[in-house]
């Protein structure tokens, strides 16, 4: 449910420097500006349904770019126009997920909800596949999913655009030299926030106490968004937030989980 699978995982056993873990630009100069990722790819196993609807074109419709590789994000510049066709058409409730995952919650909830559509945003071939699959073998109109990384997405749309955007189990980035590379910060929230409409949400959620805490205080001290159960405080999961197999499993062991819906002033 992140753009980085919600893992323990110690990022030294890997071999992945600092280095690797940014992406960087050419300027007309020449030179290269390194970009801090909030997520990091993972090699994971794809299973049969998954690589089905990424290559049938039964699957097509739901899938808005390319669908392996870096996902090239050209050209989308608005996710409503993405359902004119749609049943719901362009003006319904629009939602967009940051890292869906495997994208079990994220059908769930748009088949629970079909008048609202959902995009998701997810770098992991694995999950855009089996969402797909999902979405299709469901029968969902109210479903797009796009490669790619979040923060550039949401730069290239329009202001006051969605009603909701969801950060579900982001990768907590334990360590403090990694902390930069926590999506919570207050540059990336200026690029939320101003995607999202007046009275609009932004809805997070973690399994680490220590993240649950520095986006509380990220967030409270953000001027434009209002935490909807009063500064400082977490708020009960929503129903409309399903609970997955791990948080239900991490509860039963005693693990906590924080939500925080904020509202766009």
């Amino acid at each position: 449910m992140s753009q980085h699978p919600n893992t323990n995982d110690n990022i030294d056993s890997t071999n992945t420097t600092d280095e690797a873990l940014n992406s960087s630009t050419n300027t007309k100069e020449g030179k290269h500006i390194r970009i801090v990722n909030t997520f990091m790819k993972r090699r994971t196993h794809m299973n049969k349904n998954a690589e089905l609807a990424l290559t049938d074109p039964a699957f097509a419709e739901y899938l808005v770019n390319n669908s392996f590789g870096d996902g090239d994000l050209e050209g989308i510049h608005n996710l409503r126009t993405l359902f004119a066709d749609s049943p719901n058409g362009s003006d319904a409730p629009l939602t967009l997920e940051i890292g869906f995952g495997l994208g079990d919650s994220f059908i769930e909830m748009a088949a629970a909800d079909p008048t609202r559509n959902f995009v998701g945003v997810e770098v992991h071939e694995p999950g855009i596949g089996k969402c797909a699959y999902m979405a299709g073998t469901q029968n969902l109109h109210n479903v797009k999913i796009i490669n790619g990384d979040a923060i550039q997405l949401l730069k290239q749309l329009p202001e006051n655009h969605i009603d909701r955007i969801q950060l579900y189990f982001p990768d907590p980035w334990q360590k403090k030299r990694h902390y930069k590379r926590r999506f919570v910060s207050p540059e990336r929230m200026a690029i939320v926030t101003r995607s999202l409409k007046q009275g609009g949400w932004f809805h997070t959620a973690t399994d680490w106490e220590h993240y649950a805490f520095w986006m509380v205080e990220v967030l409270d001290e953000f001027s434009g968004l209002t935490n909807q159960a009063g500064a400082g405080n977490f708020t009960d999961r929503p129903d409309f937030r399903p609970m997955t197999k791990f948080e239900r499993r991490g509860l039963e062991r005693g693990h906590g989980v924080w939500d925080l819906i904020y509202i766009k002033d």
